[in-house]
Parts: C-alpha cells; structure tokens; sequence
C-alpha cells in the first residue's frame, strides 16, 4: 500500500485473533502498543531487536520510511521513552499531572537531534541519511511535549473496556470516542449491549 493511501494507527491483534487498525491520534502514543505495558500487558513485548523498531518505523505515522541504524542500546531507550509515555499519558487521562520525573525523561530525549526531513528524488518528502534510533526516539519525544503541552492534552483517553488498556487522544469533533477502534472493543460492547437487551423477552 503506498505511503499516500495508508491510514494512520498501527495494525493490531485482538485476543481473539481479529486484525484490526488502532489509531490513537498522535506518533508519541503509536509507540505505546509495542508491548510492555502495566502488569499482564509485559508479556506483548515486541522490541526485542533493532529489527524490531526499525520495522515500527514503518509503519507508524512518520511518513516516508526512514533509512534507520539502530542499536540494541536505543531499543532499550524505545523500552524506557515507552513506559515513560505510558505513565504519563495514562497520568493525563486521570487528570493528574505527569510525574516531574517522567516529563524530565521526555524533555531530555526530545533535546536529542530529531529525524531532519529532506527533499528526495521527484520532490517527495523523505528523510536526511544518517538517522539514527536516537534521532527517531528524539522526533517521538517532541510529539510527546507538543501532546502535554497542546490543547489536547486534556483528550487523552483510556479505552473504556474494562479489560483493554489502549490510550488514544480523542480527535473527534464532539471529543466523545470511548473505544480503541470501533472494530474491537467498541464492536464487543455493541454486542454485549444488544445481548443485554434480548435477555428480558427470551426469559420464560
């Protein structure tokens, strides 16, 4: 699928194997779903490798595909900036401010160089050569400090699913989404809800 086709989010797996597309509205959130969240959520690691960051590059909101060289040392810093951002998006959803530690980790990496965008054969956007994972962790850090300190700070959201704990910003129009994706959790609450009201008639 070409660059200009390709919908914002990630692609995810539900529980129940169900391919479904997760946009949580913004690049510094995007990093979040790549595992090691709070508790039984640790088991979806999936930056193990430079391998591994490389290919979320890909396929995150970034645009052009940037031609990284990572080390095993910035896959631990994508390890680290990720609980970071958890904590304090998850901090921002409760209406409680980021702990200061977790705001100096953000402002220390988004100091770092970011990815420097360049114009590229037949004038397409792409990215200057020599990034690094540090440059790439450096441009998700500067999208997290334009999210704490945007007008959409006060947007960020938990899914309501009692057992999903995706964060997202609520984008839309009238700031009332409750779900990850409407094709997962928003879908199984429509069918617990349509359940729900069957019961009463099928009663004997």
């Amino acid at each position: 699928m070409g660059e200009e086709a390709r919908k914002p989010g990630v692609s995810l797996r539900s529980g129940t194997g169900l391919r479904y597309r997760f946009d949580p509205g913004t690049l510094c959130l995007e990093l979040l779903p790549t595992g090691g969240g709070p508790g039984p959520y640790a088991r979806y690691e999936t930056l193990h490798a430079p391998g591994d960051l490389v290919a979320w590059a890909g396929e995150c909101r970034l645009g052009p595909v940037p031609d990284l060289a990572v080390t095993a040392a910035e896959v631990a810093d994508a390890r680290h900036l990720r609980g970071v951002l958890w904590r304090a998006a998850t901090a921002l959803a409760e209406g409680r401010a980021p702990a200061p530690g977790d705001v100096a980790a953000i402002n220390a990496a988004a100091a770092r160089p970011p990815l420097a965008p360049a114009v590229g054969p037949g004038a397409r956007r792409v990215w200057a050569p020599g990034a690094t994972g540090t440059a790439l962790l450096a441009s998700v850090a500067r999208d997290a400090v334009d999210l704490l300190t945007g007008p959409y700070a006060r947007r960020v959201r938990v899914c309501a699913a009692g057992d999903c704990a995706l964060v997202f910003v609520d984008t839309s129009r009238p700031g009332r989404r409750r779900w990850c994706a409407m094709e997962n959790c928003g879908n199984r609450h429509k069918v617990r809800a349509l359940r729900a009201r069957r019961a009463p008639a099928e009663r004997p």
